[in-house]
């Protein structure tokens, strides 16, 4: 196997000749495809029905955390990001751009967390590429992924779809992401913090068998945070979010490690949580599905939509019974988390 004396990804991986096939080979197809052939392109064969096409980019520091790593976060994120648009994930693509130097065990512990993540949610990696920058032109690995799925709802979840009345649900603990890589990327000696990274598509799809066109919108609070996407949901809604500050779940390891340096969990990302907006009468169900859901057994109503007349798009009331505008994300306060 031409795969470098040191036992690192080197610049001929990248040239296209011998050492760029026994790299594809014995990493990354005796991973994702059992060693099949790859084509320049995967056939699919027929797709039925209306279609959601995302893609996202991975370059999260360090690429190894708590709970998880760039593998399985690539496979993750792009997966819940179908789900949100109510999309049942059927086929992922992947590009890595890949740096000098990287450790070939570290590459594979990459693509098989990667292949894991995928393989347990029955969802094939059908296509791929890879590229090799030279040392200082990148940061050991970076992953694009590409996600097809098959909406599974019409109309699906939509912003536009809110109403006043209707009730705001999270499906866990918010904040655990962000905080989790945050202190591994800077040594922080903080504990009990761990990634919520996981799919949320098997929760998604019973709440849309279950409440159908009762399911109005959906969004995963990943950059930005919980704050952020109740702000994104509000304004394009064109309505105002009274969230319940007491309502919102912490895991005590996010609310004493935020305290301790001084962050707001309300911004620090998930991924592995979503916010459903959904009509009052179906709310109690809404809930009790996700309870019943052990990564989701924390799941909260947090707060009710009412008509925006000319106030803020999320007012956070907080536990001594006042009340404050909740804003946006202002700036980038932890950088490379997804």
């Amino acid at each position: 196997m031409a795969t470098g004396r040191e036992g690192i990804v080197l610049l001929d991986h990248g040239s296209g000749g011998r050492a760029t096939h026994n790299l594809i080979r014995e990493v990354f197809l005796s991973a994702f495809s059992g060693g099949k052939e790859l084509l320049d392109a995967a056939l699919l064969g027929e797709v039925a029905g209306p279609l959601a096409f995302t893609t996202d980019g991975f370059v999260v520091d360090p690429i190894f955390f708590p709970g998880g790593d760039i593998g399985s976060l690539a496979v993750h994120g792009t997966v819940n990001d179908l789900a949100m648009a109510g999309a049942e994930p059927l086929y992922l693509s992947c590009g890595f751009i890949l740096e000098e130097g990287l450790p070939l065990e570290e590459l594979r512990r990459v693509v098989t967390s990667m292949a894991r993540a995928a393989r347990d949610l029955g969802i094939p990696i059908v296509c791929g590429d890879t590229k090799v920058v030279p040392r200082g032109k990148g940061d050991r690995i970076y992953i694009t992924t590409t996600g097809l799925g098959r909406i599974r709802l019409s109309p699906p979840p939509h912003p536009e779809r809110i109403r006043p009345g209707d009730v705001v649900l999270v499906s866990g603990p918010v904040g655990e992401h962000g905080l989790a890589v945050l202190a591994a990327r800077e040594g922080l000696p903080l504990t009990g913090l761990k990634s919520d990274s996981a799919p949320v598509w098997p929760l998604v799809k019973v709440l849309l068998e279950k409440l159908g066109a009762e399911l109005h919108a959906l969004r995963d609070p990943t950059r930005g945070g919980l704050a952020t996407t109740l702000n994104e949901l509000a304004e394009e809604a064109g309505a105002c979010f009274l969230v319940e500050e007491a309502e919102i779940p912490l895991s005590p390891a996010v609310r004493g490690g935020s305290e301790i340096l001084g962050l707001d969990p309300l911004y620090l990302a998930c991924e592995g949580r979503f916010v459903a907006v959904v009509s009052e009468r179906a709310a109690p169900q809404a809930l009790e599905i996700l309870k019943s859901f052990p990564e989701a057994r924390e799941a909260r109503i947090i707060g009710r939509v009412e008509e925006r007349k000319g106030r803020p798009p999320v007012i956070l009331r907080t536990r001594v019974g006042g009340e404050r505008v909740l804003p946006v994300l202002t700036g980038e306060p932890l950088p490379r988390i997804c």
